[in-house]
C-alpha cells in the first residue's frame, strides 16, 4: 500500500510539471500575439502634442501636426473676441457660441482641427495673403466653404463647424492636444 501511495504522489507530481510547462509553453507563443496588438511606439507618439504658445503674438495663427492632421491655433484680440461673440449664431447650419468653442478662461486661443468638414481639404487663411473667406476666417478654394473666425461653416457645403480637438493648458502659455 505504501508503494501505490508513493506512486500516486509521482504521477501527481509528474501531472503538475507537465501541465505547469505547458502553460509556460503556451504563455510563450502567445505574448507575440498579444504584444502585436499593442500601439506602435511612432503612433503613441502621435497621439498628443505640447505646444509652446509663448511666442505668438495677437493675431498671430500658427499650424501643428497632431496624429497627422493640421491643427490651427490663433490668439485672438479683445475686439476680435468681442465681436464674434456678438453674431446672432443661432440660425447657422451647425449652430455653436464662440463660447464653446474655447477653453474657459483661455478665451483668446482658438484651437481647430484644420480639416474642412467637407471632403478633407486644408481650408487657407493662416498665411499672410491667404484668402479667409466672407467671414474673415478660413476659406476652403476647393468646393468653397467659407468658415468664420471662430470657425463655425457659414456658407459653401460643408456640413459642420470645424472640429475642435480635445486639448489642456498645462501653463498659461504649453497647450497639450490630444
Amino acid at each position: 500500500m505504501d508503494s501505490t501511495k508513493d506512486g500516486a504522489s509521482r504521477r501527481d507530481f509528474l501531472y503538475l510539471t507537465a501541465g505547469s510547462m505547458a502553460a509556460v509553453g503556451a504563455g510563450t507563443a502567445a505574448w507575440p500575439l498579444i504584444d502585436s496588438m499593442s500601439p506602435a511606439a511612432d503612433t503613441l507618439a502621435m497621439a498628443s502634442t505640447e505646444v509652446d504658445l509663448s511666442k505668438v503674438a495677437v493675431g498671430q495663427n500658427i499650424i501643428v501636426v497632431w496624429r497627422g492632421k493640421p491643427v490651427f491655433i490663433r490668439r485672438r484680440s479683445a475686439d476680435e473676441i468681442k465681436s464674434i461673440r456678438e453674431e446672432d449664431w443661432h440660425g447657422f447650419r451647425d449652430p455653436q457660441s464662440d463660447d464653446a468653442r474655447v477653453m474657459k478662461g483661455h478665451d483668446e486661443w482658438l484651437v481647430l482641427v484644420g480639416v474642412c468638414t467637407h471632403l478633407g481639404c486644408i481650408p487657407k487663411g493662416n498665411m499672410q495673403g491667404d484668402p479667409h473667406g466672407d467671414y474673415g476666417g478660413w476659406f476652403c478654394p476647393c468646393h468653397g466653404s467659407h468658415y468664420d473666425r471662430s470657425g463655425r461653416i457659414r456658407k459653401g457645403p460643408a456640413p459642420h463647424n470645424l472640429a475642435v480637438p480635445p486639448y489642456a493648458f498645462k501653463t498659461d502659455t504649453l497647450i497639450r492636444i490630444g
